[in-house]
């Protein structure tokens, strides 16, 4: 009999919330019982494997970068939304390194399976800034990974601690915000 309360929203959770606090690539099926006070066996009536919770873990870290960044962008354009999206991408990596190392292996199962759908709403969110800026839609899948390798790169090099150098990161982020501002300006 399955434990009341338990499902695979609260193991996906809990498994998130773990990958956030120890590192993505330590998360066991173990930990995540210990987690929710029940034996590992009991997980598997809710989540098929490591790779589904895994899987599932992304597809939560996509929603919430989605919902992040929809959340930021409301009723801006231009440079104001690049900054908004910048600093809420930097910022959900900084706050979720776990969630968010989970989406780095992660591939739609299918066109319409909730992985898929929650990264098209990042990418949404990412084009409605470059829509700001007049990119032609021939450049726009160019300009969307442009933007996104540029925040993504940032955010997880900082997330990983490798900016060792003694400048300033938040003034690093800023200076590459304000280059890509000019490069779609």
């Amino acid at each position: 009999m399955p434990r009341a309360g338990l499902d695979a929203a609260a193991v996906t959770l809990a498994g998130a919330d773990l990958a956030d606090e120890l590192g993505f690539e330590k998360l066991a099926m173990g930990m995540v019982a210990d987690r929710l006070g029940v034996r590992p066996p009991s997980l598997y009536k809710h989540v098929g494997s490591l790779a589904d919770l895994a899987q599932r873990i992304a597809a939560l870290a996509a929603t919430e970068l989605g919902d992040t960044l929809r959340d930021a962008l409301q009723g801006l354009s231009g440079p104001d939304a690049l900054r908004a999206a910048a600093q809420a991408f930097r910022g959900f990596v900084r706050n979720h390194p776990g969630r968010y190392a989970a989406t780095l292996g992660a591939r739609p199962t299918s066109p319409d399976d909730e992985y898929a759908r929650a990264t098209a709403r990042v990418l949404e969110s990412l084009a409605v800034v470059l829509r700001g800026y007049g990119v032609p839609a021939a450049d726009e899948v160019h300009a969307l990974r442009m933007l996104r390798s540029a925040l993504h790169g940032f955010a997880t090099l900082e997330s990983g601690g490798g900016f060792q150098l003694g400048t300033d990161v938040d003034e690093s982020f800023a200076w590459l915000v304000e280059f890509v501002e000019r490069g779609l300006r």
